[in-house]
């Protein structure tokens, strides 16, 4: 926590958390430190649940910092299940849906959803020639997103970016591509 510049935070459109940090007790408190600044500071606050498993193991402290805290939350299929304890998926996007301003869940080649208390967005999938490794697919995808709403573009624009990038991303091996 004590290596957080508030000052950087709070000239932040959207602070990125990434839901690895909640398997440290002090990364974690580093996360709710650095939104709590975001949110003083009338900021957005974004995060990734990054892994099922994580989700599983950290289910009531991810509900309660994504009801408290979150603005934009980023799951894949997977985390979003482990997060409603269900198997359906349709189930799990009613659930989520009103807990935070925007919910975007990642379906892999089936494309994306974006939720909102009042609408559902589906994102298709940008097609993919050659997949050679899925490394940052995720965060690539989260950038395009979040680069899109910081421009003040629609949600569907931000989608399609995002889908663009994590597109991207995959054609190449490891999460720096070539381009």
């Amino acid at each position: 926590p004590q290596d957080l510049d508030p000052e950087q935070i709070m000239r932040a459109k959207i602070t990125y958390l990434e839901g690895y940090a909640w398997d440290s007790s002090t990364a974690k408190e580093t996360c709710e430190l650095a939104a709590k600044i975001a949110k003083q500071a009338g900021r957005k606050v974004a995060i990734t649940l990054s892994d099922h498993n994580l989700v599983n193991r950290h289910r009531e402290s991810f509900l309660n910092f994504i009801k408290d805290n979150s603005n934009i939350v980023f799951a894949n299929e997977n985390e979003i299940l482990a997060l409603c304890k269900t198997s359906s998926l349709d189930s799990a996007l009613d659930s989520i849906q009103s807990v935070c301003e925007i919910v975007i869940v990642t379906l892999s080649e089936k494309g994306s959803i974006i939720l909102t208390p009042s609408a559902r967005i589906h994102i298709p999938a940008e097609r993919v020639l050659n997949v050679v490794d899925s490394t940052g697919a995720g965060d690539f995808y989260a950038a395009g997103f979040l680069f899109g709403l910081t421009q003040k573009h629609s949600l569907e624009m931000c989608g399609n970016l995002a889908s663009l990038c994590g597109a991207h991303v995959i054609q190449y091996l490891g999460a720096r591509p070539d381009e």
